[in-house]
């Protein structure tokens, strides 16, 4: 621009982005071809930590059923089942969303839904 160019009052900018919502906060997802860095998804990771915690307790005969965890917890006994059930998940996948390079529609609500059981379907099912 030179001095003798007028300077416009108003620009308008286009970016194409969709809001998702990630553990309970709204979050901006820019286009698979925009987001070169993926990060780590907290809720995710931290119902993953819970799981396997639950499911260690549960193993070592600290609580005898799910309820009495559930009430240990403070928490309702649909909750921790369905979170429970992250431990049914593939290895691989779980090192894939503690890196971070899980998919952007891979969220703690969608996994809270059933997903299959043998590692395969799952690995078709959530495109990890």
């Amino acid at each position: 621009m030179t001095r003798a160019t007028p300077i416009p009052e108003t620009v308008t900018i286009h970016v194409p982005f969709r809001i998702v919502k990630r553990g309970g906060r709204k979050e901006m997802l820019l286009p698979a071809s925009a987001s070169t860095q993926r990060r780590p998804d907290n809720a995710l990771i931290k119902a993953l930590a819970r799981a396997f915690r639950w499911k260690r307790m549960l193993q070592s005969g600290d609580f005898a059923t799910v309820a009495d965890l559930a009430a240990r917890e403070g928490i309702a006994v649909s909750y921790l089942t369905r979170v429970l059930r992250l431990t049914q998940l593939a290895p691989d996948l779980v090192e894939a969303i503690l890196d971070g390079r899980q998919p952007h529609d891979l969220t703690l609500e969608s996994l809270r839904a059933q997903f299959p059981v043998d590692w395969i379907s799952q690995r078709a099912l959530l495109r990890v």
